[in-house]
């Protein structure tokens, strides 16, 4: 686990490292499956209180990893080390992307 900047949540969040990712990561499908189910086999609108119980473990294995419960269990799936680049020149938060031609937070180039 590592604190970055999130250019999405634009506050530093912590990131899961890839092992760390591949614990979570199986949980957040699984849950995402049962509520998939769910709402097929009762015909059920989606509601914020499925979605918190579907992805309990998801959360709970976010939690227990970081120690900061994740208010958008969603935000899993970008609050991950390998999908920011490495550390602006300017103002040291991490680019958007590996690839990235640019600072998204102070807008300086690479």
């Amino acid at each position: 686990m590592k604190v970055l900047w999130c250019w999405r949540c634009k506050a530093d969040v912590p990131m899961l490292d890839e092992e760390e990712f591949s614990r979570v990561w199986p949980l957040y499908v699984e849950g995402m499956q049962s509520i998939k189910a769910i709402r097929l086999a009762e015909d059920e609108a989606l509601s914020r209180d499925m979605v918190k119980a579907g992805l309990a473990k998801a959360s709970a294995e976010f939690e227990r990893l970081t120690g900061v419960p994740e208010t958008s269990i969603d935000a899993v799936s970008h609050h991950r080390v390998s999908r920011f680049g490495p550390p602006c020149a300017t103002c040291g938060k991490p680019l958007r992307t590996p690839q990235a031609r640019h600072c998204a937070a102070c807008g300086t180039p690479r």
